[in-house]
């Protein structure tokens, strides 16, 4: 019965371990995400940058399995190239080790002070971050009351004759101990709680010098697993399978040499927990060291491993709402962004050539034009969805915001859609129809505030992209030209048909009414940003009056 309680009890401060690990890494991801980001596009332009980023942030989430899952979405997103990607791989595979290292010291005296300050901070900040930071701080203390508990539970341990002879025939069998420490590693998504709990049993003396170091490549090997597991298309396999490589490539080479490294790594520290946590430091440094330079040479090989697939010929599916960036909202909200942009490649393709389309009648590009709608619909309703199942708790305040901008972008962009596909395209049809034809002013005037509504397109994308609040302002400030255009031509058109006494001119001025309320549409693009900057007051124009549009023709 006693043996039976400790293992409860082992099993029992593994979980507290993960659930440390857990609130640590969500902590920082809700409070910090959108910094880490942000810091993605500005930190990865050489490989020394995009190692240290990878040692960096792995060192903040306190897991190289949660940022191998970020790398991996962003990656598979085109956000972030594959071979700074492997970059940034080989620097989280070496931050891990750094928080083994710092967690194999015994300083279980300050697990109390950072719960107690972590759930002050947790309790009484109104601010998110702050907020955050404490749930990081909770999380560490539980980690490190975790381990503490651990090695006063593996101490009696030491002398059980079944658990010494199961770690004894696993220290005999190195192969196998590496395929259960990659398991464990897998079903525990933390390699650092696994090679910690590695730690634990070298320390009680279950397990011997030799035994830890092929746990330790085990749990190496585990935590590459997730991401590529988790991956559901060729690109996004990529960069968990270039990491499973490096590292399977450094197990095979160090497998047949555990007894001389573990003779050599005595030198620093003759214990058996002691050599594994410096095995576990050496075997990433020299993996990292090794692999930095041929990095871009791996990736090429990735690629031709893993080839891109054909695109669907529904272009109603999405491309990048992955399910499992949930966990990550900064991932997830790239993902968002990445699939809003395909539907504004989709309607800026419906828009273009639209004064072609009037000018000959082409009802065929018409057609094609109006079957594009349902497509955005359904894009449409799977990023809001995709959104839905993010929001909550995982947001902190900016990443809410920036969901915000999302959404009312999808919406904009959707009615655009509907406007270009069942009105401009049903009056091409009706025009056609009636074999009308537009004067040489009526086309002149069309195109040019086609040509102001592309270029508003442009600064929408820019806004939706960057926040720029300069393409913002110079987007509001774009609807009095858009209003001037749209009633200049009005009144042109209407004089036009008054001195033909022709009754046809209706389709031509429902024309220009849409295409200024595809305009509008745009312009609500820049709402958020400005309200946001304080920059929206006073910034509203009221449309001027257009005695002739006003009246019947």
């Amino acid at each position: 019965m006693k043996s039976t309680f400790a293992l409860f009890d082992i099993a029992g401060y593994v979980a507290l371990l993960l659930w440390g690990t857990h609130m640590v890494t969500s902590g920082v991801l809700r409070g910090y995400g959108s910094a880490l980001r942000r810091s993605l596009g500005r930190f990865l332009g050489r490989r020394s940058a995009a190692f240290l980023f990878g040692v960096c942030i792995t060192a903040l989430l306190q897991s190289s399995t949660a940022t191998g899952m970020m790398a991996t979405s962003f990656a598979a997103n085109g956000f972030l190239g594959l071979a700074p990607g492997l970059t940034v791989m080989l620097g989280a595979n070496v931050g891990t080790t750094l928080i083994v290292q710092v967690m194999s010291f015994n300083i279980a005296l300050v697990a109390p002070i950072l719960i107690l300050l972590g759930t002050a901070l947790h309790r009484r900040s109104d601010d998110a971050r702050y907020e955050n930071l404490g749930r990081v701080g909770i999380g560490l203390g539980l980690m490190l009351l975790a381990l503490h508990l651990l090695v006063l539970a593996m101490a009696p341990m030491e002398n059980a004759q079944l658990l010494k002879e199961g770690m004894q025939a696993l220290s005999g069998a190195p192969v196998m101990a590496v395929l259960v420490a990659a398991a464990l590693t897998w079903l525990c998504h933390s390699s650092v709680a696994v090679v910690l709990l590695i730690v634990s049993l070298a320390t009680g003396g279950v397990v011997d010098a030799p035994g830890a170091m092929a746990l330790v490549l085990g749990a190496n090997l585990g935590g590459t697993l997730p991401a590529l597991l988790e991956a559901h298309t060729p690109v996004a396999r990529r960069l968990p399978l270039g990491n499973l490589l490096v590292r399977a490539f450094g197990c095979v080479i160090c497998l047949p040499l555990l007894q001389p490294l573990a003779h050599w790594l005595a030198a620093l520290g003759d214990s058996p927990a002691r050599i594994a946590v410096n095995f576990h430091t050496v075997f990433n440094l020299g993996l990292a060291i090794l692999f930095i330079l041929p990095v871009q040479k791996l990736a090429q090989l990735l690629v031709r491993l893993l080839p891109e697939p054909p695109r669907p010929a529904d272009q109603g599916l999405p491309l990048y709402l992955d399910e499992a960036a949930l966990e990550s909202a900064g991932v997830a909200l790239v993902n968002a962004t990445r699939e809003s942009m395909r539907m504004a490649d989709m309607v800026e393709g419906m828009l273009k050539g639209l004064v072609e389309i009037f000018g000959k009648d082409d009802t065929s590009r018409a057609a094609t034009i109006s079957k594009m709608d349902p497509f955005l619909d359904r894009l449409g309703v799977a990023i809001r969805q995709y959104l839905a199942d993010l929001g909550g708790e995982a947001l902190n305040e900016e990443d809410g915001e920036r969901s915000q901008e999302i959404h009312a972008f999808v919406i904009n962009i959707e009615h655009i859609g509907d406007i270009t596909a069942n009105n401009l395209m049903e009056f091409a049809a009706k025009k056609a129809e009636r074999g009308q034809d537009f004067s040489a002013d009526d086309i002149q005037d069309l195109a040019n505030m086609h040509t102001q509504v592309m270029e508003s397109l442009r600064l929408g994308i820019a806004v939706f992209m960057r926040s720029d609040l300069r393409a913002a302002q110079h987007l509001m400030e774009r609807k009095e030209l858009l209003w001037r255009l749209e009633n200049d031509a009005s009144d042109r058109h209407i004089r036009d048909l008054r001195q033909q006494r022709d009754g046809g001119g209706d389709v031509y001025l429902r024309i220009l009414r849409d295409l200024r309320r595809i305009h509008s549409h745009l312009a609500a693009i820049a709402y958020l940003p400005l309200e946001r900057a304080g920059l929206l007051q006073g910034r509203l124009v009221q449309p001027p009056t257009n005695t002739f549009a006003e009246e019947k023709v």
